[in-house]
């Protein structure tokens, strides 16, 4: 039989148009559109979907990645993939692997990307492993007639994924296969002198001033209506002292050194210039959460402000992905960074070491640094929803940063998140929120300036 069972009746009972293209035996879906000679945009496939409540259909394009967190949000329900064996089962008239993206004719209910919707002409999978289906954009909103439509995948080149390594393993690979940087001479100084009880003002001032371009985003901060001191600042040792304090100077000064070791672009939605402009409204909004919910405000300020710094190392090693990833950013402005670096890192030639995320490359890189746990954690750990383990409390500060600026329209952050729950676990209420909120929207001008010096 040249079609399966129940499409043929489907599609026979709702008198839809359709054009048979005979193929020959391919052992995979991916084989069978190759073997077809067209163009991999004609097709669009199915992605079988199973939660609590039932199996969904999931309708795309074939060279789109669905996205899992877009899905979530979209139908409100924590969708996973049909494992191999239940879909067979679910499909028992169709070759394994070949499902044909008509879930009507299983009584299946389909969501269907909105990119399938307008499309002028699609080819599938006829549920046959020899077989596939073409027809205009008309006859295929008839076989989709009740699906639900909405934006459901990344927008770019994808391919079956790989399983990923255990986050050790990429741990040893990273520093085995590849020159991590070491953290530059001056960051080592200046976490070192944190690190000292009896550190002084004037040490970290003398520490500062041996770079000028240092010296002087430090007095620009000082000077700035962040902080708003009445009287004039002369010299790092005054800003110290009078105005920003030794803790905040010396993680400010710790992130502008600590760049230095990447040589990522500056443009883009992923480039140095938004890179620190999310950086720091992350940290000031970090450090604003700590002070109301009784955390150390130094340490979550210092957490924000280095807790994306995974996305720098792999500007920095593998420029090509980057710049892939910068591109999808751009494109995908709703798409979750997880699902990106999915689409994008898991399917390059060195996904096994890309595939588990900016965040947790960026906590590995702080174990090698050896920052405090507490950064590590909130590095390794802000893509993570839900995440209960050791410094807890700093992870959430970051997450909930992330959300509160996503509505802003700041930062590459758009997993999905739960703004009143993260509150919630750190003591807080929604009209504190409220109120930080404010406090950054009267520091915005002030720090969009202080990230644009640093990001020259």
């Amino acid at each position: 039989m040249a079609l399966a069972e129940r499409l043929a009746h489907f599609l026979s009972r709702k008198s839809i148009v359709y054009r048979q293209i005979e193929i020959e035996v391919a052992d995979s879906l991916d084989a069978a559109v190759l073997a077809s000679g067209r163009p991999q945009h004609d097709f669009v496939r199915a992605s079988m979907l199973i939660d609590i409540s039932g199996v969904v259909m999931a309708v795309h394009r074939f060279d789109s990645t669905l996205d899992l967190d877009a899905v979530q949000q979209f139908t409100g329900r924590r969708l996973q993939p049909l494992t191999a064996r239940q879909a067979t089962r679910l499909f028992s008239d169709c070759a394994p692997g070949f499902v044909p993206p008509v879930g009507a004719a299983w009584g299946v209910p389909v969501l269907v990307d909105e990119d399938v919707v307008s499309t002028e002409r699609v080819i599938f999978t006829a549920g046959t492993d020899h077989c596939l289906v073409e027809m205009d954009g008309r006859s295929c909103r008839l076989a989709l007639a009740g699906a639900r439509e909405g934006r459901l995948v990344i927008n770019g080149q994808g391919a079956g994924g790989r399983e990923a390594l255990t986050l050790q393993e990429v741990a040893d690979k990273l520093q085995k296969l590849y020159r991590l940087p070491p953290m530059p001479a001056l960051a080592l100084r200046i976490l070192r002198l944190t690190g000292n009880p009896e550190a002084s003002a004037k040490e970290l001032s003398e520490l500062i001033e041996f770079d000028p371009s240092m010296t002087a985003q430090i007095m620009r901060y000082a000077r700035s209506a962040l902080f708003n001191y009445p009287g004039q600042i002369n010299s790092v040792q005054e800003a110290v002292t009078r105005v920003l304090g030794f803790d905040r100077v010396a993680h400010i000064a710790l992130g502008i050194a600590s760049v230095q070791a990447f040589d990522v672009p500056r443009k883009g939605a992923l480039g140095m210039d938004n890179f620190w402009r999310h950086s720091l409204y992350c940290a000031f909004l970090s450090q604003t959460l700590a002070a109301r919910a009784g955390h150390d405000k130094g340490l979550a300020y210092l957490c924000g402000l280095l807790h994306n710094f995974g996305l720098l190392l792999i500007g920095h090693l593998f420029p090509a992905e980057f710049d892939e990833l910068n591109a999808l950013r751009e494109i995908n402005p709703e798409a979750s960074m997880h699902s990106l670096e999915q689409e994008v890192l898991g399917h390059s030639d060195r996904q096994e070491i890309l595939v588990v995320g900016h965040g947790a490359i960026g906590g590995i890189l702080h174990r090698l640094w050896q920052l405090p746990e507490p950064v590590i954690k909130a590095a390794g750990m802000h893509q993570h929803m839900g995440y209960h383990g050791e410094h807890e409390e700093y992870v959430v500060m970051v997450q909930l940063a992330n959300a509160l600026l996503k509505e802003q329209g700041i930062g590459d952050e758009f997993n999905l998140d739960n703004i009143p729950e993260l509150a919630e676990s750190l003591g807080l209420e929604l009209s504190d929120l409220e109120l930080v909120m404010q406090e950054v929207e009267q520091v915005a001008s002030d720090l969009d300036v202080l990230a644009s010096s640093l990001a020259s």
